[in-house]
């Protein structure tokens, strides 16, 4: 599952990066994703909504419903 994780976030990068953005995998704990967000997205007022409406759901639907995204610092 851990490699699937990353191939669905690389791919997910190349969306961030086209508005300046990105983000950076820090842990993967069982069901548990950690990232941080780098870049416009990193001090962007929607960073949350990204995570959880975008990564999240996408991790959610492609991987395994019970997984997490939380954001380091």
């Amino acid at each position: 599952m851990e490699a699937k994780i990353k191939e669905v976030l690389e791919q997910l990068r190349s969306h961030l990066q086209a508005d300046g953005g990105d983000l950076e995998l820090v842990s993967i704990e069982g069901k548990k994703v950690t990232v941080k967000l780098k870049g416009a997205c990193g001090c962007c007022p929607h960073a949350m909504v990204t995570l959880k409406e975008g990564v999240q759901r996408v991790l959610r639907e492609e991987i395994d419903p019970e997984i997490t995204v939380e954001r380091q610092g």
